[in-house]
């Protein structure tokens, strides 16, 4: 029992083993080889032995694997060559492997169950010596090893574990005189292991959550003010925007352009005043605005009508001239003198110059 004692204290001191990061999980199948030596328990009275092994196996999880197993010895008794004692058998084995992908080997603990199967030959006093017994019966292990990390190719195993092997029927111990309930044996290994199909893909990372825009990167209105900074969001297109999104009144004050008495020229001081309300109309290309020319209240009410469609036409034909398409303009619309702004006489009837000077004028209202 010598034996069993050192296999015991040997897989107790290679059983503690750090725990590390687990690989990639790769759940392929595997088939699995490997050849050793079999330490036969001395209490058989058996010879040790090579032993070989076929496998099926997977991992279940990124640290552990679970393999089918069949093994096959034939060992020759001690005291008797000629005799035959032979065993096979199945086991399923489970290994813990702590895994580092720093390691080109990562330990293993094993722990597996399983039946063998016993051919014995014996000695007796027949013409039909030597007898033979056939009988199967449960076992168990345990053990440690070292496997390389599975690539697409294979891995390589080594391996030393103890089987318990619950034969109490054995003979070759009883012939010489012990009562043995069950067996140890250690089986040392060197295996591989080759996977079956190709390797898995790793995943791809997942896809960064989409960012909800924020408000002030949008301007769902489009009046050219972010959503943050835009109080009135219903605002519509042509519409002249403060900065705060609201609508704001335009006012394209043509105070200054005023014509000499009966004439519908513009005067040299008219001429700055349109230009700037040129600019403010290219600034909002969607403004559309009336051309509306008036007069005082001297002449026919006919005349003035005239007039003041000619002085509406002066100033519609410098804005068309200056850039501003015709179909942003209304008119040119002539109202006469039915529109003063200003008095054309003082309240004793008397003539108001002033007055009727600031009736002689164009507007632009703005129709949106």
């Amino acid at each position: 029992m010598n034996k069993k004692l050192l296999t015991v204290a040997l897989l107790g001191g290679l059983a503690v083993a750090q725990s590390a990061s687990a690989q990639e999980f790769d759940d392929r199948w595997y088939l699995t080889g490997a050849v050793g030596f079999n330490f036969q328990d001395n209490d058989r009275g058996t010879e040790d032995v090579p032993f070989g092994s076929l496998g099926l196996g997977k991992f279940i999880s990124p640290t552990w694997s679970v393999d089918g197993e069949l093994n096959y010895q034939n060992p020759g008794f001690d005291s008797n060559t000629d005799l035959n004692w032979s065993q096979y058998g199945v086991s399923l084995d489970f290994r813990r492997h702590f895994i580092n992908e720093a390691r080109g080997w990562n330990p293993y603990l094993l722990f597996g169950v399983g039946y063998q199967r016993t051919e014995e030959e014996y000695v007796i006093a027949s013409p039909n010596s030597p007898a033979q017994r056939e009988d199967g019966n449960l076992a168990a292990k345990v053990g440690v090893g070292l496997q390389t990390s599975l690539n697409n190719r294979a891995a390589v195993r080594a391996e030393l574990a103890y089987r318990a092997d619950f034969d109490d029927q054995s003979v070759n111990p009883a012939l010489a005189g012990r009562d043995e309930d069950w067996f140890g044996d250690v089986l040392a290994s060197v295996g591989v292991v080759i996977p079956l199909g190709p390797a898995p893909m790793a995943a791809p990372p997942p896809a960064p959550a989409p960012v909800a825009p924020s408000c002030a990167d949008l301007d769902d209105d489009g009046d050219g003010v972010n959503n943050c900074d835009d109080k009135c969001p219903g605002s519509q297109a042509g519409q002249a925007i403060g900065p705060d999104g609201c609508p704001v009144p335009v006012s394209i004050d043509l105070k200054g352009v005023n014509f000499d008495f009966d004439k519908s020229t513009l005067r040299p001081d008219a001429v700055a005043i349109l230009s700037e309300a040129t600019e403010i109309l290219k600034r909002y290309p969607d403004l559309r605005v009336e051309v509306a020319g008036h007069t005082d209240s001297k002449g026919t009410d006919a005349y003035n009508q005239g007039l003041s469609e000619r002085r509406a036409r002066a100033v519609y034909d410098y804005l068309t001239s200056n850039g501003v398409a015709a179909s942003r303009l209304v008119g040119p619309t002539g109202y006469g003198e039915s529109r003063p702004i200003a008095p054309n006489t003082n309240a004793d009837g008397s003539d108001n110059p002033e007055g009727r000077a600031k009736n002689r004028r164009t507007e632009l209202n703005v129709q949106n």
